[in-house]
């Protein structure tokens, strides 16, 4: 595995995603995923637990976002950069968009940002999904290159 293919396509897919995610919630708002809600959520206890300052809400959304990238972006680098990264960035979008429904309630992050409706879950997974393939197609293209 080449490492800055791999790192590349997976910012890439990780920077798809969160662009898929933040303009649909603002569209939808309805139905949309809420992962930055899980990714506060998620940041504010660990703070917590780690008697840490709570920041702002806008400092807290900002550094939800930049974790996101940072951590979905390391995820989808094992894509990797072989002849098959398009197969795995498929498995593992379909796997992380799964883990995102099934995940935050027992993570005690509340079911609601991913399991409101039926669509809700259904996008959570697709887009995953999507930022997986973005990943792949990216590594097959530098690979190719």
């Amino acid at each position: 595995m080449k490492l800055l293919p791999s790192l590349t396509a997976g910012l890439a897919g990780a920077v798809a995603l969160t662009l898929l995610h933040e303009t649909v919630r603002r569209l939808r708002p309805e139905d949309a995923p809420r992962m930055d809600v899980l990714g506060m959520r998620g940041l504010r206890k660990l703070l917590g637990k780690a008697d840490a300052p709570q920041p702002d809400n806008d400092t807290l959304f900002n550094v939800t976002m930049a974790g996101d990238v940072l951590s979905n972006g390391l995820y989808y680098s094992m894509v990797g950069s072989s002849r098959h990264a398009l197969e795995r960035g498929l498995a593992l979008g379909a796997l992380a968009g799964v883990g995102g429904v099934l995940l935050p309630g027992p993570m005690g992050l509340g079911t609601a940002p991913t399991n409101r409706t039926p669509q809700t879950q259904a996008m959570t997974v697709a887009w995953y999904t999507m930022g997986g393939l973005v990943a792949g197609a990216v590594a097959r293209a530098l690979r190719n290159r």
